[in-house]
Parts: structure tokens; sequence; C-alpha cells
């Protein structure tokens, strides 16, 4: 499934392969940039008691996911997984920060790619399924979160 997992969009003009070798540098720094700076927020916030909590707003965490999703979406497909891993990120904000529609936004657009990706019965299905299951029925979507949590 590597094929599929790095699927590159249908342009008029494919990229050139150093294109493609450049944006999953991109992506693999970015992703890895994304992670330091939750590890130095969840550092800080436990060594200061939450006085520095304010240090690396969620807002600037959704907007890195946002920037790179946007560069990378140019490239790759949403269902490749660099993509997906930054969506994943995204949602992740939208619900600390309790942006329910964000998070749902988000969630559904993973949920196709998860369910190509991984077999059915996958832990990572599964709890996305959960997530948006919980996110419909916060919305009061009751007919598509109970779909959701039976699926």
């Amino acid at each position: 499934q590597d094929k599929e997992k790095l699927e590159i969009r249908k342009l008029n003009d494919p990229p050139s392969a150093e294109t493609v070798r450049d944006m999953i540098k991109y992506a693999r720094n970015v992703i890895e940039e994304f992670r330091r700076a939750k590890h130095y927020k969840y550092i800080l916030y436990h060594l200061f008691s939450g006085f520095l909590d304010f240090f690396i707003p969620p807002s600037e965490l959704l907007e890195i996911c946002e920037l790179s999703l946007d560069k990378m979406g140019a490239v790759f497909e949403d269902s490749n997984v660099y993509m997906l891993h930054m969506m994943y990120q995204a949602m992740g904000v939208c619900l600390y920060v309790q942006d329910w529609e964000g998070a749902l936004r988000y969630g559904q657009k993973i949920i196709r790619p998860y369910s190509k990706h991984y077999p059915s019965y996958s832990l990572n299905v599964a709890s996305m399924w959960l997530k948006l299951g919980r996110l419909y029925m916060a919305l009061e979507d009751r007919p598509a979160g109970v779909k959701a949590l039976k699926r």
C-alpha cells in the first residue's frame, strides 16, 4: 500500500521527482517541528505549573498544521500519510481548544483514507469513528452520531 499511502495529486502537469522528494523532506521536517513544539509546551507547562502555558499557544500549533497542509496539498493527495498526520494533529488542537466544528471537519477528511489504509477493525479506524460520533453528538447531530458510533 505504499503507493496509496504516498499518493501524489493528479495534476495536468505532474510534479517532478525532485519536487516530490523535496515535499517529503519538508513534510518530515514540519512533523518533527510540530512534535518538538508540542513537547516543549508540555515540558514548560509541567515545569512552571502552567505559568508559561501561553508560551506556544494552540493557535500557533494550528497555524503550523494549516500552513503545512496548504503547502503539502499542492503536491500530496489528502490520503497521503503526511497530510493525514497533519490533519490528525490539527484535529487534536481543535479538540484541545474545544473547536468542535473544526475537529469534525478534520475528522471527516481523515476517516475515509484511514478506512482505506488500515484494516476494518483497526484501533486507528475505531478510535476515529468514536471521536466522530462524540463530536456529532456534541454538535447535536444525533443521527450522524449514532451512525458513527455504530461503525
